[in-house]
């Protein structure tokens, strides 16, 4: 029981009991209610902010793993990376090398980093610097893919084209000539046989025999097929693209027609003597761009370099062509 308190009268000469209005009873319970207040609120603060409740622990053990896998990602970028690097290099520096085409422009491979901020939603968290960094860095890589993507694919039309080329250009002996002992005249200032002058002789002659087979030296299609009054009399003209035409002349009978497409080796016609020629043979002409250039040049298929060597002087020895 509360203790009872009592104050003296002077008028009536008595003590008298103190008795509190509602007022000071609050005001007197709120007094001492007040430090216990306090030091709740206090050790509730602390507690709050000191101490983590489970959720809260929870969540920042998943954030530390979020962390640690973020780095393992950024490292494997950086892998990645390497990989694409030398991926670049070698695209830059052998491939675009081999097959004569200029390396990528930096601005095409670094194109597409600027502009807008596009990592705006991810910004105002703990971590979002970790985040955002991760984010670009993963977006350069898929920009440089995509580009390396498509160089490789313009290497690949590149090699089909390279392929395609290398088919096509005159490459062999129309002949069969495997002693070299066909070759009566090669490319250059000869003695006409017919005319008896000095003049520019623009292929290169091989004796056979009338019926010897003539093939193909490069893939093409025959543009012409036919006798004509030029002086090569019955003679094949194959285009072979890529600025490469030759021509095969003195024909005795022709194999192929206008239009048709043929491949190396293909057999065209047979050795003859028809035109201005003084005996049977094959007079054989490689043009490039339009001009002619020396037929000997194009026997790296057929050929060992001394062989080559021996081919190259028989041709310039011969002093008189045969047409």
């Amino acid at each position: 029981m509360a203790e009872q308190k009592y104050r003296f009268n002077p008028e009536t000469l008595t003590y008298e009991r103190v008795r509190l209005s509602p007022g000071q009873k609050v005001k007197r319970a709120v007094l001492v209610l007040m430090p216990g207040l306090l030091v709740g609120g206090v050790l509730a603060f602390l507690f709050y902010h000191l101490v983590d409740s489970p959720k809260e622990a929870q969540l920042k053990r998943e954030n530390q793993q979020l962390l640690v896998q973020y780095e393992l990602l950024n490292k494997q970028m950086a892998e990645v990376e390497d990989v694409l690097g030398d991926v670049r290099r070698r695209d830059d520096n052998i491939y675009r090398v081999i097959f004569e085409a200029d390396p990528l422009p930096e601005s095409m491979r670094q194109a597409g980093f600027g502009g807008a901020n596009r990592y705006r939603g991810l910004e105002g968290y703990a971590n979002a610097d970790v985040v955002i960094g991760t984010r670009k860095r993963l977006d350069r890589i898929a920009k440089q893919i995509y580009v390396q993507s498509v160089s490789l694919d313009e290497v690949a039309d590149l090699a089909l084209r390279k392929q395609d080329m290398l088919a096509s250009i005159p490459a062999i002996q129309p002949v069969a000539n495997e002693d070299l002992t066909r070759i009566a005249s090669g490319y250059g200032m000869r003695m006409h046989p017919i005319h008896k002058i000095n003049k520019f002789h623009a292929g290169m002659d091989f004796t056979a025999k009338t019926g010897t087979d003539i093939h193909a030296t490069g893939d093409g299609t025959v543009v012409f097929a036919d006798y004509a009054t030029n002086g090569y009399g019955i003679h094949v003209i194959i285009e072979h693209g890529y600025g490469y035409e030759t021509l095969y002349a003195h024909l005795d009978e022709l194999k192929v027609r206008k239009g048709q497409v043929v491949k190396r080796g293909d057999l065209i016609g047979l050795v003859g003597n028809t035109g201005l020629s003084a005996g049977p043979h094959l007079h054989y002409e490689v043009h490039k761009d339009g001009e002619h250039v020396d037929p000997a040049n194009f026997y790296f298929n057929d050929l060992s370099p001394a062989e080559y060597a021996r081919l190259l002087e028989l041709s310039r020895n011969a002093g008189q062509s045969l047409d």
